[in-house]
């Protein structure tokens, strides 16, 4: 089975005990990833890697202490990812709903014959989005391309390829984790979702690792439409890349453990 990290904040042990319950009734465990809480942190430890200046420049508002927190959290997740050398883990958010038995999810991820680097799961607020190329795999899944990769980090498996090079790209970040990992033109890191979902986000909980956005703070309406007309031209040409080289590549052998991945370049 593969490594499970649960992304948690200490100061919330229910939604931990809920993520125990729900792996445990399928035999599955799991490692906790102490979340980090962005409101504890000082303005100097939030900029270690949030860039005001970034965050001016690429995203339409400053983030929040939660925002910043939450990717921090799955930057360490990446990190112990690295760390252990771990072909893949799952990683999770705390407010999953596991919807069905992940041996099926498991096994085709296991047995894919690409070089993945990232596959959604999940989607945020459980959203459907047009695709663009699909291979069927076995028991009724399917590894899907869309035609931009799903917002979300609810449910997630990451190669040890995938999350070096996360961690590369976003030493410093502007952007909220899961719109960063949308931009595969700059990250280098092209996402896969594998669908129907084995997972859900729980609509109904608040989460408490993030905010998706400040109260109160200004957003500007002509960045983020020039930042979204930007990002709509970069992704159509990116995406297609991705289909292409997934096409070519899906039946060759997958490469060792840490190499390249051949999606992108």
């Amino acid at each position: 089975m593969p490594t499970i990290f649960v992304i948690n904040l200490e100061r919330s042990p229910e939604r931990l005990a809920n993520s125990q319950r729900q792996l445990a009734a399928h035999g599955l465990s799991f490692e906790c990833i102490d979340a980090i809480d962005g409101a504890t942190l000082t303005p100097a430890q939030r900029e270690i890697n949030y860039s005001p200046s970034l965050n001016k420049k690429k995203y339409h508002y400053p983030l929040s202490a939660g925002q910043i927190g939450c990717y921090l959290s799955h930057r360490k997740a990446w990190q112990t990812i690295v760390d252990r050398q771990l072909d893949y883990a799952i990683v999770l958010e705390d407010d999953f709903i596991l919807k069905n038995d992940l041996t099926h999810t498991i096994k085709n991820i296991e047995q894919a014959t690409i070089d993945w680097q990232l596959i959604k799961l999940s989607a945020y607020q459980n959203r459907s989005r047009s695709i663009a190329y699909q291979v069927p795999l076995q028991h009724h899944q399917h590894l899907v391309i869309h035609k931009k990769l799903m917002t979300g980090c609810c449910a997630t498996a990451i190669s040890f390829g995938g999350a070096k090079q996360l961690l590369a790209a976003t030493e410093k970040f502007g952007r909220p984790v899961d719109c960063d990992l949308q931009y595969i033109w700059e990250t280098k890191v092209a996402g896969y979702s594998l669908m129907p979902y084995p997972f859900a986000q729980n609509c109904e909980q608040v989460s408490d690792i993030k905010a998706r956005s400040a109260a109160g703070v200004k957003k500007s309406f002509f960045a983020r439409k020039n930042q979204q007309l930007t990002s709509a031209i970069n992704n159509h040409f990116a995406t297609a890349a991705f289909i292409k080289k997934t096409k070519r590549t899906f039946h060759t052998p997958k490469s060792k453990k840490g190499a390249v991945a051949p999606f992108y370049s």
